[in-house]
Parts: structure tokens; sequence; C-alpha cells
């Protein structure tokens, strides 16, 4: 019986990959491998295995994916690089000394059509990632798959200046005009339904696996500019909201850029490289991809936003 890893087994996406695997496979195929598998009881009681693991641990990372012939690596929630790519390499390390035999990635939908650069910091890590994973290739018998999950239509509020939909602003400052190329927003539950259906395929046919050792991209079903992301935005909320343009410089300096910090460091200015990508269009490719393993249209921006509100 083939057992299959998710790791971490936690996050919106993780969670979403787990609940859409269940759906197609036994519970008792899955290893479940987390900070906190207290919270995954309900799974175990279903017959799912748990593990504790934790990315900034990196003793509990070596036994935690025995027994996994196929692992879902979510990557490390952060927007630093070094660290990141670090603990994604040990991870990776981790599953090929536990024999994993094919590795699916989670990455990230900026780079434009499959590109191999990026203008957006966050994107460093997963480009490193990716390639880190393509090496291994050329050493062993490991296999991956490397998903560039679109940008999450849930997200909206990190590049929209934390714009909260419950108590709506009138104008939202990001270093950005609005106008040029946009974001095929993608929900997450869209993500994690398609990435579970990439899994199983692998799964049950590893050979005809049509995403083999290759990074795919999977996307929303438009692409709208930032301008029309607001606009939507007041249209669900009833509220006129604007863009007003600043500098990265500036940005850098605003009030919620706690949330940004790392290690004493604050990486807001780095950050802003995201809607320098946007600029250039690196998040504006729409792949039919994801509507083509689900067998519909994936959800547009503005329902799942009105979804949000109810």
């Amino acid at each position: 019986m083939t057992k299959i890893g998710v790791f971490p087994a936690s996050g919106a996406l993780g969670t979403s990959i787990i609940n859409h695997l269940l759906k197609q496979v036994p519970a008792s195929e899955l290893i479940l491998i987390a900070r906190h598998p207290e919270k995954l009881a309900h799974l175990s009681r279903a017959g799912a295995t748990t593990r504790h693991a934790d990315y900034d641990e990196p003793t509990t990372l070596e036994n935690a994916f025995d027994g996994v012939d196929t692992v879902m690596l979510i990557s490390y929630a952060s927007v630093e690089v070094k660290h990141r790519f670090e603990v994604h390499k040990t991870a990776i390390t981790a599953a090929c000394n536990s024999s994993v035999a094919h590795i699916f990635y989670s990455s990230l939908a900026f780079g434009g059509d499959l590109s191999d650069t990026s203008a957006a910091s966050i994107m460093r890590t997963h480009l490193l990632t990716e390639q880190h994973l393509s090496t291994l290739l050329a050493q062993g018998p490991i296999t991956y798959t490397a998903i560039r999950e679109g940008l999450y239509s849930e997200s909206f509020p990190v590049y929209t200046a934390w714009f909260d939909i419950h108590n709506p602003a009138g104008e939202i400052t990001i270093p950005h005009s609005g106008d040029g190329p946009g974001i095929a927003w993608a929900k997450i539950d869209d993500l994690g339904e398609a990435t579970a259906k990439m899994i199983v395929s692998y799964v049950q046919d590893s050979g005809r696996h049509p995403w083999l050792n290759k990074v795919v991209l999977l996307s929303g079903p438009r692409v709208l500019s930032l301008r029309e992301t607001v606009d939507i935005l007041g249209r669900v909320t009833g509220k006129d909201v604007n863009i007003k343009e600043i500098s990265a410089d500036r940005y850098a300096e605003l009030s919620f850029k706690e949330k940004y910090w790392y290690r004493g460091v604050n990486l807001l200015k780095e950050y802003t490289s995201c809607w320098e990508a946007f600029r250039q269009g690196e998040a504006a490719v729409v792949s039919p991809l994801l509507g083509e393993i689900l067998g519909r249209q994936p959800e547009d921006f503005e329902t799942t936003v009105r979804g949000l509100l109810a």
C-alpha cells in the first residue's frame, strides 16, 4: 500500500490538500506530519498516521518521512530567503534518506510562464528549491513535481495594504498605480483539490504521470489588474476604494511592517519587489491546467471574496 505524506499538514493549502486526498484514498494511506500533530487527532482517529516535525527543528525531520513513498512538501511560511531555502533542503534530504520516491513541492506563481527568474524576492526561495530538486534528479532515483500554486484569492490583503473587507478603508496605499499587468487569482481550495488529484494521479500510475520532473503552473481563470481587484473589493463591500501609489521606501515605513520582520530584520522593503514583479507581468499568466484537472472552471476572484463575507 502506497503511503502519501503531507508536510506540514497544516495551514490553508495543506488542510485543503488533505481534505481532498481523503475523498480519493483511505485515511490509512496518509502520513500527516505537523508541528502540532495533536491538532490532527480527528484524522488519526479516522486512520491516518500523524507525526511531529518542525522545519525549525532539523532533528525532528530525520525520521519524519520514514515509510512515505510520495510526499507533498509545502513551503516554509516566511518572506526570508536564506533560512527558508536551508530548511527546504534539510526536509528534502530527510525525504531522500527515508527513500521517498517522489516529492511534490508547493512553489508560487511568480516568474511568468515558468521562467527561472523573478523580480519578486519571495520567489527566490522557490526558484532555488526548484533548482535543487532538479539537481537531485540527476544524482539519484528521486523524482519531483514543482507546482507553482496561483496567488491565493484569499491573500489579496497582502497586496492591498491589508485591506479588511469587514472594516473597509476608502484608500489603499501601495507601491503600485494599480494599472498594467495583474494577477490570475486562484482560490485556495481549488488549488488544494487540483494538487490532491495530481498526487493521486502519480500514486496510481507513476510511470505515466504527465507532470513527472516538471515545474507546472496552476492559475486562476482570469487576470485582474490591481485596480480591477480593488474595484471588486469596493463593489463587494459597498465602499468606494481608491489606490494611492507611494514609493517602496515609504511603504516599508508603514505601521504593518511588523508582519515582515524576521529575526530582528525588517524585510518589508524587499517584499515590495512583488509589485515590481506585477509590473513585469509575472503573475499575469493564465494556465488552463487548473481547470483541466478540476474538470470545471475555477472559481473567480469576486465569488471567492463574496464567500469570505458570507
